[in-house]
């Protein structure tokens, strides 16, 4: 049984705008993924969303960042930032803004890729704070999409699973947890009670998973990871909180169990492309989400052929293991 967070969060109701209502659906019937999609970006305002925490949405809405990046401040006076987010003057003078006679001691970075770590560089010339990260972009990470990867971006500190980053006002814990991107990192602040996923997991959304780099093993094992943990709320890069992020987590890992089945299911009727399955898994999801489900569904794939369940065929798409 999960023990109680050290800091109870206070229950309170917040109203917020529906605005993206549809954009996007589980797609298979048996997923049990509750979707989370009212929230107020308030872009370019510094919004204080838990006690010595706050949050700067970047205006870089899109189909993979939902209302855009939002960026967290952690702790009072000395204070850490995470998730930077795009290279928008707008952005970084919110944040510069948001923590004048405060001192930025620390600037964190999930992952690398472009809506995550690129204002790392104006914050760190700015405020003279040090950058933090698993390491830089990966080689052969996803280039071609709105998700290309940030290969500017050195970590001026390297940290790893386990490691700990202290301040005045906060300790923070790193967990590895690659699957969306080999260099991904969450972070945790167990004082608050607080679990800083990246992309890892969000509550509007399932992440995409991108071959070569994104691997659906990994992100599963990821995904355990955190079922272990007893994180209160979790404050994702894009969208709301997660109030109950145990039975998200569940949820989430269940859903792509889910399609893996249906990968199976469709194959044992023929062999069929990825562009054929994920025409029938996503038929009910809007056409522009399909190219990066044809990832995710060819990292369900590459998974599969690693446990010798399919294999593919030349031209006729993959099918199962005789």
């Amino acid at each position: 049984m999960l023990s109680e967070p050290r800091q109870p969060w206070p229950r309170r109701t917040v109203a917020y705008k529906r605005i993206t209502a549809g954009i996007h659906r589980p797609g298979c019937d048996d997923c049990p993924v509750e979707f989370l999609t009212d929230f107020e970006p308030a872009y370019g305002e510094c919004v204080t969303v838990a006690p010595g925490l706050r949050r700067v949405v970047a205006r870089n809405p899109s189909k993979y960042t939902a209302w855009g990046t939002g960026t967290y401040i952690v702790g009072e006076g000395d204070v850490a930032i995470i998730d930077p987010g795009p290279p928008l003057d707008e952005h970084v003078d919110a944040l510069l803004r948001s923590v004048a006679g405060e001192r930025v001691t620390h600037i964190l970075v999930t992952h690398t890729h472009a809506d995550h770590s690129p204002a790392a560089a104006a914050l760190r010339e700015a405020t003279g704070a040090p950058t933090y990260g698993f390491g830089p972009h990966p080689m052969g990470g996803v280039t071609e999409s709105e998700e290309h990867g940030d290969t500017a971006f050195v970590p001026d500190v390297v940290v790893g699973h386990g490691d700990h980053i202290g301040g005045e006002s906060f300790d923070i814990e790193c967990l590895h947890t690659p699957g969306h991107i080999s260099n991904h990192l969450c972070y945790a602040d167990a004082a608050r009670g607080a679990l800083f996923p990246g992309d890892h997991v969000m509550g509007w959304s399932t992440s995409v998973i991108s071959p070569p780099d994104g691997r659906i093993a990994d992100y599963l094992r990821s995904l355990d990871l955190l079922l272990d943990r007893n994180d209160a709320m979790y404050f994702p890069t894009h969208g709301p909180p997660i109030a109950e992020p145990i039975p998200h987590v569940a949820a989430l890992r269940a859903h792509r169990l889910a399609r893996e089945e249906q990968i199976l299911t469709l194959l044992a009727q023929a062999p069929r492309t990825i562009r054929e399955l994920v025409a029938v898994m996503y038929s009910d999801v809007r056409p522009e989400l399909h190219e990066p489900a044809t990832r995710s569904v060819h990292a369900h794939l590459i998974k599969l052929a690693d446990d010798e369940v399919v294999v593919p065929r030349d031209n006729a798409g993959w099918t199962l293991r005789v």
